[in-house]
């Protein structure tokens, strides 16, 4: 190998190398894996800990279909890749050179110049760079987290909403049949002039009213079916297993409690770290743009030998040899207006991303301390209906029911008595519903089981 052969690698090999040594990989960069997204999250949590077999089915259906929730994936995995182009030095230019009319020089003219540059960053801008893009990838995660969280809560609420209907479909149908069985004795007094045409006519308007509502139960339903199969990316019109409203109520542990686990668990919290991790990094990037950039290159100059010379003439020595040569520029920082431009909108994009982190904070206990509260009332509400208000209905119409056949009491009593029982029976599976679909978005809002919670109270 020639000396100038190895000068030439020295310049443009082992210098970026030196470079590159001084940007190594940080930790930070083992953040993200390249190979995928997190396998475990909030989502799965939840998930994993529903009770319900057909509701865990349709939640998963919905994290593996639902084309909001891929798109978000598909932009976090392509974010992956930007680390390594960050990082990466730029790309050497090559330059040749040839003249029209060539300059004469003692060892003859010269033809042609190849010239080959490479830019070196300052040290440390390229770690920086790649820090960036491994926060924003991190961001990007975690987002997927979050609407993965949300797809969960969203598919329990319409699916309760479902179970909602359903049992308030039964509910109406048992009345319809029992006024059927009333409207049948109120014709057979009034055909024996015992009772009353009003009371059967009266009778007959409140069967309509519940077709009314079964029609009206109908098309709610299909509404939240049709949501449903969206989530799911199933056709319109697909079956929607049936699933059955829960019993019982649900007493959520200590309010500070459930606000640590939600500080510990809702990925938006932790995308937002990541955000003022970033922010941090562009600070200290924009810091570093008031050091120079350095250029290495190497210049060739091809030389023909010279053939001007007379009889007698000594040949010049080196004749014809080629030229070579190094070089080393710096740019020139020195618009400060500019940089420091550059560092002021990093620093206030850093206190927009930790505003942003306590706005989420604020957020979330917020949505905790409501939902903690509703969850609350929720429940006594369930245990009202159920333990006073349908034992007193129930016990109302027996009563009817017994002075109607006495004839003490006429049928439009007996309506009377059956439109409070079935306002409490529909006022029972609302409250069981509402109290079901808080307790979703409570664990929705924690990102974790209400069980986690409650361990962690105790």
């Amino acid at each position: 190998m020639s000396v100038r052969a190895l000068a030439l690698l020295i310049a443009l090999g082992v210098v970026p190398a030196l470079a590159a040594a001084g940007d190594a990989e940080t930790p930070v960069a083992m953040a993200v894996s390249q190979e995928g997204l997190p396998p475990s999250n909030a989502a799965d949590r939840v998930a994993t800990a529903l009770e319900d077999p057909v509701l865990r089915e349709l939640v998963r259906d919905t994290l593996e279909r639902n084309p909001g929730l891929a798109t978000a994936i598909a932009v976090a995995r392509a974010s992956l890749h930007a680390a390594p182009q960050a990082q990466a030095l730029p790309d050497p230019v090559v330059g040749v050179t040839g003249y029209l009319s060539s300059p004469e020089t003692r060892v003859g003219p010269q033809r042609l110049v190849a010239t080959l540059s490479q830019r070196l960053p300052w040290s440390g801008k390229r770690s920086l760079r790649q820090q960036a893009a491994l926060h924003q990838s991190e961001t990007l995660v975690s987002d997927v987290s979050a609407r993965r969280l949300d797809l969960v809560t969203e598919v329990r609420r319409l699916s309760l909403e479902i179970a909602y209907l359903d049992a308030y479909r039964k509910v109406v149908e048992t009345d319809r049949e029992t006024l059927i069985h009333y409207e049948q004795l109120a014709r057979a007094r009034y055909a024996s002039g015992v009772g009353i045409e009003q009371g059967v006519i009266k009778i007959q308007a409140e069967i309509t009213k519940d077709d009314n509502r079964l029609l009206d139960i109908a098309a709610r339903r299909a509404a939240f079916v049709a949501d449903l199969n969206a989530l799911r990316d199933r056709p319109q019109g697909s079956p929607v297993p049936e699933i059955a409203l829960p019993r019982g109520t649900r007493t959520a542990p200590p309010l500070d409690a459930v606000r640590a686990r939600a500080r510990a668990a809702r990925p938006e919290l932790d995308g937002a770290t990541a955000e003022i991790a970033r922010a941090d990094t562009l600070v200290e990037l924009a810091r570093k743009d008031y050091k120079p950039d350095i250029t290495v290159g190497a210049t060739y100059g091809f030389v023909t030998g010279r053939t001007d010379l007379g009889a007698g003439t000594m040949t010049p020595l080196d004749n014809g040899r080629d030229i070579f040569g190094l070089s080393v520029s710096l740019n020139l920082p020195f618009k400060r207006g500019r940089l420091d431009a550059g560092l002021e909108e990093a620093t206030e994009r850093r206190l927009a991303a930790v505003e942003h982190r306590r706005d989420v904070g604020a957020t979330v206990d917020r949505a905790v301390g409501e939902l903690v509260e509703r969850l609350r009332l929720s429940g006594e509400q369930v245990e009202l209906f159920e333990r006073v208000l349908l034992i007193q209905a129930e016990q109302s119409l027996r009563s009817a029911e017994s002075g109607y056949a006495a004839g003490n009491l006429n049928s439009l009593d007996l309506l009377d008595a059956e439109r409070v029982l079935l306002d409490v029976r529909t006022g029972i599976e609302r409250a069981r519903a509402d109290h079901a679909v808080t307790l979703a978005r409570l664990e929705g809002a924690i990102g974790a089981p209400l069980v986690e919670a409650e361990g962690a109270s105790e």
